[in-house]
């Protein structure tokens, strides 16, 4: 993947197809390859240049381990969006991505053409606030999960019943994460999590102007999509979808129905 210095960092980044760009952002301690799966490929056979990147905090890029705030993953899909000559761009994120585009079509909206947040939330929330301390709490006491719990407690928070009672899928899913949860988090991953989410933004994004969807996944337990159906409401003119029998990571558990509804926003988008 390619590096540059971009806001002030080393910023790693792929692109593939072409066409009008879309840059997709993860969530908090997810690499940008997860995209790759399943929402690259659809969105490059629809026809668009599609960006991918490693949030500051994930390796590649710098890790940042002083500390991270939103204004600074805004500031870096701004500066990506420049640097590969795309505005404006349609921009796509889920959880902390989401809020990435939120704050983005707040800041800079002469680079966003069309902004779509999963899992979104403008507003701080209680039992987030207490997961995330204590997700912090674990890294800054050496505390290492057995890898099989971490799996299983993944697992229950990310995914939907539907997904969980399939014995086949459910063993799938707990194989990648056992997998992906052995070793300690790295100091970037740990920067993500002290980011201040305290804010409660929701009265400012009633001055959004860029065009919006917001995306609810109906088994959600991190973001219940009440969170996103008032972010929805708040934005002018924003749409709300919501997609059944799915969770936190219904973009990897329902990619063909998510894939459909964000080409069908963007294409609309585009031939307006």
């Amino acid at each position: 993947m390619p590096v540059a210095t971009l806001n002030g960092i080393r910023l790693s980044y792929e692109v593939t197809g072409t066409g009008p760009l879309v840059v997709l952002v993860m969530g908090s301690g997810s690499p940008g390859r997860v995209w790759r799966s399943y929402q690259v490929p659809a969105l490059v056979k629809a026809g668009f240049r599609v960006a991918t990147l490693d949030n500051r905090g994930i390796a590649p890029s710098d890790a940042c381990a002083s500390g991270i705030r939103m204004e600074d993953l805004v500031g870096d899909v701004a500066a990506l969006i420049e640097h590969l000559g795309g505005a404006p761009a349609h921009v796509v994120g889920t959880s902390m991505g989401s809020r990435v585009v939120a704050e983005l079509a707040l800041a800079r909206p002469e680079l966003v053409a069309r902004a779509v947040m999963m899992a979104a939330t403008g507003r701080p929330d209680p039992v987030a606030q207490m997961l995330n301390r204590g997700e912090q709490a674990l890294i800054d006491k050496g505390v290492e999960l057995p890898a099989e719990y971490a799996a299983a407690i993944k697992a229950l928070l990310n995914l939907s019943p539907r997904t969980l009672t399939d014995p086949a899928k459910a063993q799938e899913w707990l194989d990648i994460f056992e997998y992906t949860s052995a070793g300690t988090p790295s100091a970037g991953v740990r920067a993500q999590l002290g980011m201040d989410r305290s804010r409660d933004r929701i009265a400012d994004y009633r001055r959004i102007r860029v065009p919006s969807l917001v995306i609810g996944f109906a088994d959600d337990k991190m973001v219940p999509t009440v969170f996103g159906r008032e972010v929805a409401a708040t934005i002018p003119g924003a749409r709300y979808i919501e997609i059944e029998d799915c969770g936190h990571y219904g973009y990897l558990e329902r990619p063909d129905d998510v894939n459909h509804t964000i080409i069908e926003f963007l294409t609309t988008a585009t031939s307006s």
